[in-house]
Formats: structure tokens, sequence, C-alpha cells
């Protein structure tokens, strides 16, 4: 059943890092909708007892990791048991010390706690046990009597303040609810912030990528021309004037040669003996152009058009949907108030 019961409630997953306690939890389905019971998961921890009675697992983090965990936490004092044992008293008081506004004390069974006379003494020998601890000597104590009427095995003249739990643990759904609505608020508010981040972090990738292309082609292409534009003008150069003419004719042979002239002129302002030493720095120029255009460009992964539709229908869904039925919740709250 342990398994079972955190396939269901996934939360208590926490229970598994308590070794052996996983081997011990049961869960009941109650199918009632009284009391907004489809809102309630009741978590029954055992009975501690002083002594040398031992458990089979560390119950006392167990009970410490649920009260962590739990919206409220109801203290049961037993008139007829071991209600005031030191093992009991130090759990609630480490508890109450954590959430003091959780916690909440009921004297149960308080119908077979003898005559109205009986669970005064009980009421009062409890609470004076409870205020000698630091921790739970707290002005206000309540501790409301409760019993289960349809266990009652003769009348008794005890009120019966049940009905003060229920309306506490409505009281709790209540503010639960809300708090988990407003919590809903912002988280879909971050939800959208964090898109529009995203969104954002993707157009300056796209305009980084431009700039980086640019550069890449401005590199590149300088790179490429002068040793294209040496050659041209050598073979400009060496190949006969009427070649020329009669395969590129009159108009672009001139044009060529308007094109070519600086860089013949370069060329022969360099001396012959340097030639070769001219060549070799154009061409480590050249080398070092493309490898300026290679190293330098560095582009940034952008999203895909699919990944930018996915998240712009997020952030209308939740925008739109999300946030709408979390303003229709708190319109029908305030209707209903």
């Amino acid at each position: 059943m342990g398994n079972a019961t955190l396939h269901l409630y996934p939360y208590f997953q926490g229970l598994t890092e308590i070794e052996g306690v996983i081997d011990y939890v049961a869960t009941e389905i109650c199918t009632s909708k009284q009391k907004k019971f489809s809102l309630i998961t009741f978590v029954d921890t055992p009975g501690l007892v002083d002594g040398d009675m031992s458990y089979p697992f560390d119950v006392n983090n167990a009970i410490l990791w649920l009260g962590d965990l739990a919206d409220l936490i109801f203290v049961f004092f037993d008139p007829i048991g071991q209600a005031l044992c030191k093992r009991t008293l130090n759990i609630v008081e480490e508890i109450n010390h954590k959430h003091p506004d959780r916690m909440k004390f009921y004297l149960s069974k308080a119908d077979e706690a003898g005559h109205e006379s009986d669970r005064q003494r009980v009421l009062m020998q409890i609470v004076q046990e409870l205020c000698k601890r630091p921790g739970l000597n707290k002005c206000g104590f309540d501790m409301p009597t409760i019993f289960v009427p349809t266990l009652q095995q003769k009348s008794s003249r005890c009120a019966n303040q049940i009905e003060e739990a229920c309306k506490e643990i409505e009281k709790t759904i209540q503010h639960t609810i809300q708090n988990t609505l407003n919590s809903l608020e912002k988280d879909c508010e971050q939800i959208s912030d964090i898109i529009d981040s995203k969104l954002q972090q993707d157009a300056e990738a796209y305009s980084h990528n431009l700039r980086a292309k640019c550069r890449y082609g401005f590199f590149l292409l300088l790179g490429f021309l002068l040793p294209l534009l040496l050659a041209m003008a050598f073979l400009a150069g060496s190949l006969p004037k009427d070649l020329l003419l009669s395969t590129l004719g009159r108009d672009l042979t001139h044009a060529l040669d308007a094109y070519l002239s600086p860089v013949q002129q370069l060329a022969k302002a360099i001396p012959d003996d340097y030639h070769l030493e001219a060549l070799g720095g154009l061409l480590l120029f050249s080398l070092l152009l493309m490898l300026l255009a290679r190293f330098t460009t560095c582009l940034k992964s952008r999203l895909s058009k699919r990944e930018k539709r996915a998240l712009l229908s997020k952030k209308e869904y939740v925008q739109g949907h999300v946030k709408d039925v979390k303003v229709n919740r708190e319109a029908l709250r305030l209707a209903m108030h």
C-alpha cells in the first residue's frame, strides 16, 4: 500500500527518506462529499507511549516531517489513555515551536471521561502539564471536547464541539485555496516574464548573429578579393592587348584596365627583387583575414520557429485561460460571501 499511496499522493515522497516508514503506510478513500471531504487529506499518525515500546521506523522524524507538510495539526488527548506521556509532549512541543498557528488541541472521547467534574479534572491536568512546557505555555489556550456521536455507548451531557473542528478545517481550506490562487497569479506572471525574457534573448541573438555574419562576409570577401585582384592584374599585364580586345571587347577591356590600374601601379612601385616577398606577404595577409573571419564570428543559438510558436502559445494560454480561471473563482468567492 505504501508505494500506491506515493503514486496517488506524490507530495508524500519525502517519507521514503525515513527508512521503514513506507512499509507501514496505508490509504483509505472516502467518497463522501460532505464537509468538503474531497479537498481534505487526513493523516493519522501512530499513538506514542513511553517506556520500552519500539517502532519499526523513526516515528518521531516521520511525525515531524508530516508536521512541516500539513496545513492543520490536530493533537488529540485521550482521557482514558496515556495522554500526557513524555514522548507525545516532546513531539508536540517541537512541532508547536515551528508551527504554532497550525496546532489545535482537542480532548477526544470526551463522553467517556465520566461526569462533568471528572472531565474538568482531566482538562485541568492536561492543561497544567502542557503549561509546564515553555513552548506550550501561551495565553488563550483552548481545548474543545469532542467525540463521535455514532460511537457513543450511553447518553452523555458532555458538550460535543466536533463541529468547531469541522469549521476550523473549512476555514483552513478557504485560506489554502486563496493562497493557491494568489500563488497561481504570481506563477502566471513569472511564466510570462520567463517567456518574454527568452523571446528578448532570441531577438538579441538575431541582431548579434546578423552583425557577426556581416563581419564574417566582409573579412572573407577582403581575404579573397586581394589575391583575386592580384591574379587578374597579372593576367591582364601578361596577355597581349589584341587578345583581350578580341575576347572581352573594347568597353570591358577599358573598364578592366581602369579597375586594375591601381593594383598594377602598386606592383610596379615594388622593386623587382622584392616581388616574391610582396607576393608572400599579400597571401599571408589574405590568410590572416580568412582566419579572422573564421575565429571572430561566434554565432549564438536561437529558437526555432516551432519553439517560438510554442512559447507564444503557452504565454497566451497562461494569460488568457489560467488567469481568467483565477479571476472567475475570485468573483465566485466574493459572490458567495
